[in-house]
This record gives C-alpha cells, structure tokens and sequence, in this order.
C-alpha cells in the first residue's frame, strides 16, 4: 500500500512529564494488552483489574490507555516494523519480551515519544522481570531503532493483517477487498470526540469555542477526546458523548413531544437522552444495573426524564402500547472497533449466530409492545450481515403486520450513501474518512400495521 493511502495517527499529547523513571502506566499499559491479546478480556476491564489503576493519576491512566490502544489497533504492523531492526523473532514462548517490544514501538511510531523517554522506560521494564531481564540491550538497540528503519515497513502493513484471521475475512466476503482494507484502515487510528447537544443549544458558537465543527447531522466533532467533563457546559448538562453513527437511530425515530416511548437496551443512555431532549415520554430499559446507573447519572447531569426499569427486555411487557421503540440490541459491536479495538479480539465465529438468535427474540417482543400504526426503529453497532440486514429480512417475512418504513436522504443530511435499497441505513467506520471517520451501524425503521 502506497504511504498516501494511509491516515497518520494523532500524537496523544498524553505522555506524563516524568516518562522517563514514571513506569507504572506503561507496565499498565503491557499487562492490558496482555490480556486483550492472549486473553479477550475487554480493554476497560484489562486496565481496571490492574492494582495500581486506582491508585494513578488521570493523566497516567490517559497515557496507559492511550499505549494499549495503540498496540491493540495495530499489532501485527508493529511487528512488521519491529523486524526491519531484529535480525531474527524472538522465541515463541518469549510473549512478555515480545509485547514489551510491542508497546515499545507504539509510543515511538504511533503516539511519537521521544527515544530519551521511552526507549529507558520499556529497557527497565525489560530489566525488572528476570525472565526478561536478558533482553534489555536488545530492547535498547531495537526501540532506538525502529523509527529510522522500521517506519516504511509499519507504514506499508496491510490494515487487514491487524484484526482477527476470521474477521477480516468475512468483511472481505461481505463488502469486498476495497472497502474491508478501506473499513481497516478507519480503524486503525484513534478517533475523535462526538458530542450531542441538547435542542436549542448553540452548538456553532461551542464548536467554535472547543475548537470543533458541526456536521451536517447536528454531531459537534473535535478531533481529540482529551478531557470530555473539563469542557466547558459539561457540568450544566448542555450536550453528551455520542458517535455521529449511534445518535441516528434516536433521530430516525423522529419522535413527537408528549410521546410514549420505550428505549430498549437502553444503557448507557445516549439514545434515551436523545429522546427525553426531544420532549418523548420515556421508559428505558435494560437488564444491567450497573449500566443503568451511569444512565441515571446522565439524566441528572443534562436535567432530562425518564423512567428507569431493570428487567430482561425480552420478557418486559410495557404498561400500556407504545407510540414508538427504540431497539439497540446485543451484539457483536464490529462497527465500534474505532473506538474499543479490544472488541475486535474479544468475540469469535460462533458469537455472531448467538448474538443473532437474541436480536431475534428481542426484536419479536418489543414488537409485540407497539401499538397499531406505532414505529420500532432497530439498530445494532455491528458490520455483520446476521446482525443487521438479514435480521430485518428474516423478521418481515415472519410478522405479517410489519412493514419497513424507508427513511429519506433528508433524514440523513450528508449521508446519502449510507442509504441502502431498501431504506434502511448502513454506516461504516470508512464513511466520512476525511472528517474522522463513524462508527459502523445498521438501522431500520419499521411501522406495525
């Protein structure tokens, strides 16, 4: 691949001032991608678990996370560039020298530190474990290295090698060799901060103010995270984290004020703040009261209503028909690998079918809660056919009394090619590459008879 294909990563701008002798985000950062990698555990969790992540500052913890999405995103092309300086691999069983290499690598290529900081850091985290410890000079030579004579190879590194052998495939299966590298690649870098504002809030003088941009959706777009509750109108509820892609299912739900409407699998709640905003009757529900706590912390942040219910969505039974529903079912979330790149190593094969079968369930009972004439909007942040388009079809030709209502392209300013055929919306990550990127999301608007 030619180097002008590639978008290049943002530096972090995380990196604490004493990097040189601070390395406990870094060992951090080396046990979470130990357990992503070699374990599918999720990357919050990996880092979370660790007995020190409690004990750090923001700032630490920014720069851990920061260092493990890296290698998590781009793992076989640091290799890549790793063996433009080694002559030869590392032995097999050598997994932690490896992955110091690996993280190593990342801060000199991906997040762009400096030698004098992060080659001394990865050599002593080398040193301290005495099954490594013989491999310091080797990590010394190599880190210093690598930009030099390891960024060609980086550069070059097929986006597709960086994921899981089963699902590059069937992204190349399902919307061929162009657009799966092209979907890759969108995840290969970090992505930016979506924010959601309330109706009537400013949104161009805050942009402004943030250093921002307002897309056509109404989605205010920074390019770096950073500090989200530092911003200014965090603490007085003025707007929320959203992806462009997640806050369109909300919007094509199109729902009135004074409207009685159930959000369903609602947690964290982007979607039911969105509906709330909109002056809706809300009921959202989720069967997680962990989740449903952050929901709650939300609504009393950005001032909003709703009614919380804890329960099994599929055997929730609403207190009177809905006007209209709003499904996020369960799934594999492949569309959001731009923002958790742990995802990517955390589901297998055999997921999709399982995932499938819920989303069948689900779909059959929060139908059943709609009231004649209503509207459910379905929605998954998956790219796979089984969780999307081929739910849909399966589910019209079995419920007689539902049609797909076709949303618009001036529903979707901006976006007209995420429209299908049919009138149902399937984004992906690669859309809008220019700007950011989005994540991948198939909805569906479908009215009962």
């Amino acid at each position: 691949m030619n180097h002008s294909d590639r978008r290049q990563p943002r530096k972090s701008g995380s990196e604490p001032k004493s990097s040189t002798k601070n390395l406990m985000p870094r060992g951090t950062a080396l046990g979470a991608v130990e357990g992503v990698l070699a374990k599918g555990v999720p990357l919050d969790g990996a880092l979370a678990g660790r007995p020190e992540w409690k004990r750090m500052e923001p700032r630490d913890r920014a720069f851990a996370r920061a260092i493990a999405s890296a290698v998590i995103r781009r793992p076989i092309a640091l290799d890549a560039a790793l063996m433009q300086v080694l002559d030869k691999p590392l032995p097999d069983e050598e997994i932690k020298a490896h992955l110091i290499l690996r993280c190593g690598a990342a801060e000199r290529l991906i997040l762009e530190t400096p030698a004098h900081a992060a080659v001394d850091a990865w050599v002593s985290l080398m040193a301290q474990d005495p099954n490594t410890a013989r491999f310091k000079n080797l990590a010394n030579a190599v880190l210093r290295r690598v930009v030099d004579q390891g960024k060609g190879a980086f550069l070059d590194s097929d986006p597709l090698e960086d994921l899981p052998d089963w699902l590059a495939e069937r992204w190349v299966e399902t919307y061929g060799e162009p657009v799966a590298r092209a979907i890759a690649i969108a995840r290969s870098v970090p992505p930016t901060l979506d924010l959601t504002a309330k109706p009537g809030f400013d949104a161009q003088s805050f942009a402004d103010e943030i250093g921002a941009k307002v897309l056509e959706t109404g989605t205010i777009r920074r390019p770096d995270i950073g500090a989200v509750d530092g911003l200014p109108g965090f603490e007085a509820g003025d707007w929320w984290v959203q992806d462009v892609a997640a806050a369109l299912p909300a919007r094509i739900l199109n729902v009135k004020p004074g409207e009685k409407v159930a959000d369903l699998c609602a947690a964290p709640g982007g979607k039911t703040l969105q509906l709330a905003a909109a002056g809706a009757s809300v009921i959202a529900v989720d069967a997680s009261p962990k989740r449903l706590k952050r929901l709650a912390e939300n609504l009393e942040r950005t001032k909003l209503n709703a009614e919380i219910v804890t329960a099994d969505v599929a055997d929730w039974t609403a207190p009177e028909p809905m006007d209209a529903i709003l499904l996020d079912a369960p799934c594999s979330a492949t569309g959001t690998l731009r923002r958790r790149p742990d995802a990517a190593w955390a589901k297998e094969p055999g997921d999709i079918a399982n995932l499938a079968e819920i989303q069948r369930r689900l779909l059959d009972a929060s139908f059943a809660q709609l009231k004649s004439g209503g509207r459910l909007v379905y929605c998954t942040c998956s790219l796979e056919l089984e969780e999307g388009e081929d739910q849909i079809a399966a589910f019209l030709d079995r419920t007689p009394d539902a049609r797909l209502d076709p949303v618009t392209a001036d529903e979707l300013p901006g976006l007209k090619e995420a429209l299908r055929p049919d009138g149902a919306v399937r984004t992906r990550p690669d859309m809008w590459d220019e700007r950011g990127g989005m994540d991948g999301f198939y909805i569906a608007r479908i009215v009962k008879a």
